[in-house]
């Protein structure tokens, strides 16, 4: 899927909700890194996993999932030869209980999520590595128990500890009349007095430290001094054998890294599950039956970023026609019906559950193609029509088969005759290869067309006439309209003025409905696509079996030009037509007589002349000569011009 497809369709925005459903840092990596998936077998198995996980939420406890705090660090320097602090065993130790729960849970739940369950059964429960952190480490500090040597040392500690403080004791009875404080101070790690100034003299010992304001002094009495060098001794060696069972304790954890990693791995992808069928329970989504067929068969669907505030669509194709014109008034919901059924698409290729109701059924794509929005850039100086010039142009690149193809508002942006037949000309361009069409537009050409084509079908979107209020709900085969003339009256436009209009209109679609549409074949140098099955829509050829003459004036439907025959049908049945001076090969089929040659021209008149183009014409008054044709026509006499 091309990125372009998925940011007109807000797909990071789902994304970005899965993620906030997920409680882990891997959870949430997944769901930012979720993307549509194009193998069935694996869409399936992916969605029975996320309805699995749905089932678990919804009908049993709260899954024990761990927070993987801690983790991503851990995981990240096991074996570069960091050795681990307290606290980062504290974390493994939790990581490693968590991951016994969920185990045990899981197994648990074997026979209500079996696919679900089978990823916990691939975890460890690693007891060795948890039971040694449990003996050295406690509340973030490595216990007495932790090595022989250790509690040795800190049996010294104790006892050298308990030696100062009754000298200390004793030394503050000694010296309180000369205390700026009853009470003993550090400094540097090292215990103090704090004598007033004027009486430093009377106590032996280091000054360490002085008040702020000079009145106290800091004294390292002599009396402990020899203890204190023997106690940061003792706490130099407790130091150093704590770093040998942090040590030991990293070492025996790098042992075992493979199963650390793939617990981590495996909490991440059930977390991303579950965050999956949190999201699908906020959305009241459930699964949907899946297809190569190109069948789309859902009912009450609504977009996923609209909540509860959309109208329900009910959509179908892929039976008996591929390709879907939707025609309504502006704001009537043809776009968010477009986006609904790309968005949807995109969901469940992404093993996602999809707000619609139990029996609808999606088709897998390869590719999902889109024109939604004119694209217009001030930056590159795009308008409207060029930038859905553009993104046609990459469409037909990739269109085949197995395409989904999404576009809105054709023939938007350019002129309305020729916008019309380039649209037309795209829509039989995909129906060719196959691709499924959704498209919008305010055309009656294009409805006509779709409704006379095999393999083709209308759509409108229900609008209330009465009070002007479109109804969001999707009508397929039926063609709409944009009610222009009701609004416009609605607000007031003269009666006249619509009286006109509806009778030009009513003049431009007399002509129109004479025509029937058949798909042209391949070009020559094209390589012919089967045709998708024919729609049950009887084909309408037309009515004229009498083959066209030079100079007959015919209509071109598609193209609303009228045109002069200036080469008679080939064995295919296309025929040379000039219009405005070009000149355009058309399929019979595709052509209405509008006067023929015999009414337009005297019987004595040159039809050499007639078919003569511009540019033929220029070069006669250059040379002297008429070229038609091929043909080299005398100029007549000066008196005779």
């Amino acid at each position: 899927m091309n990125e372009t497809t998925m940011q007109r369709l807000e797909y990071d925005r789902i994304k970005t909700r899965v993620s906030e459903c997920a409680f882990s840092y891997l959870g949430k990596q997944h769901a930012a890194s979720m993307l549509p998936i194009t193998d069935i077998r694996t869409i399936r198995t992916r969605l029975n996993e996320t309805n699995e996980a749905l089932q678990l939420i919804r009908h049993g406890a709260s899954v024990p999932i761990p927070s993987l705090e801690g983790m991503e660090y851990i995981l990240h320097l096991l074996g570069t030869g960091y050795l681990f602090s307290e606290r980062d065993f504290s974390h493994m130790a939790q990581f490693i209980r968590s991951c016994s729960q969920l185990i045990k849970y899981m197994n648990s739940k074997a026979d209500v999520a079996p696919t679900v369950s089978a990823y916990a059964s691939s975890m460890y429960g690693m007891e060795p590595l948890l039971s040694e952190i449990e003996k050295c480490i406690y509340s973030g500090r490595v216990t007495d128990m932790a090595s022989k040597e250790l509690a040795k040392i800190r049996k010294k500690i104790t006892v050298t500890e308990e030696r100062i403080k009754r000298k200390l004791d004793s030394l503050i009875s000694r010296h309180r009349s000369i205390m700026q404080e009853n009470m003993v101070s550090q400094r540097g790690g090292r215990y103090v007095l704090p004598i007033k100034k004027e009486f430093r003299k009377q106590v032996k010992g280091s000054v360490l430290d002085e008040s702020g304001s000079g009145q106290t002094v800091y004294v390292e009495p002599a009396e402990i001094v020899s203890l204190q060098f023997d106690q940061s001794a003792n706490m130099a060696e407790e130091s150093k054998e704590e770093m040998k069972v942090l040590g030991e304790l990293t070492a025996l954890a790098e042992s075992y890294t493979r199963e650390l990693s793939i617990n981590t791995e495996t909490v991440g992808v059930l977390d991303f599950l579950l965050a999956k069928a949190k999201y699908a329970m906020t959305l009241d989504a459930v699964p949907v039956e899946l297809n190569h067929d190109g069948i789309i068969d859902i009912h009450g669907a609504r977009h996923p970023l609209m909540a509860n505030t959309m109208v329900p669509l009910d959509f179908s194709i892929g039976q008996g026609y591929s390709s879907l014109i939707i025609t309504g008034p502006n704001t009537g919901g043809k776009t968010m019906a477009l986006k609904s059924v790309g968005l949807l698409t995109l969901m469940v290729q992404s093993g996602l559950l999809v707000p619609v109701l139990e029996g609808s059924r999606m088709a897998v794509f390869e590719e999902i193609e889109v024109d939604i929005g004119d694209g217009q850039s001030i930056e590159h100086a795009l308008s409207t029509f060029s930038a859905h010039i553009r993104n046609m142009i990459g469409i037909l690149e990739t269109a085949g088969s197995s395409t989904l193809i999404l576009i809105d508002e054709m023939a938007s942006g350019t002129d309305p005759g020729e916008g019309v037949g380039l649209s037309i000309a795209l829509l039989e361009e995909f129906h060719r290869r196959q691709a499924t069409v959704v498209a919008t537009t305010h055309f009656s050409e294009i409805k006509h067309f779709a409704e006379n084509t095999p393999g083709f079908q209308n759509a409108r979107m229900e609008f209330d006439t009465e009070t002007l209020q479109p109804l969001y709900r999707l009508r397929i085969g039926e063609a709409g309209e944009s009610y222009a003339y009701a609004i416009a009256l609605k607000l007031g436009m003269w009666n006249r003025i619509i009286e006109r209009s509806q009778a030009i209109s009513t003049g431009r679609m007399s002509r129109n409905t004479q025509e029937s549409f058949i798909i042209p074949p391949a070009l020559a140098e094209e390589k012919p696509v089967a045709a998708s099955k024919p729609s049950p829509k009887k084909e309408t050829l037309n009515p004229s079996a009498i083959p066209f003459a030079l100079g007959d004036s015919v209509y071109v439907g598609y193209l609303n030009r009228t045109g002069i025959v200036y080469k008679t049908e080939d064995e295919r049945g296309n025929v040379g037509i000039l219009i405005q001076g070009q000149k355009l090969t058309i399929n019979k089929k595709r052509l209405v007589l509008h006067i023929a040659a015999t009414e337009l021209y005297p019987d004595d008149y040159d039809l050499d002349i007639v078919l003569e183009t511009k540019e033929n014409r220029k070069k006669r008054k250059l040379l002297g000569r008429k070229h038609v044709q091929g043909l080299i026509i005398e100029s007549p006499p000066e008196n005779e011009m």
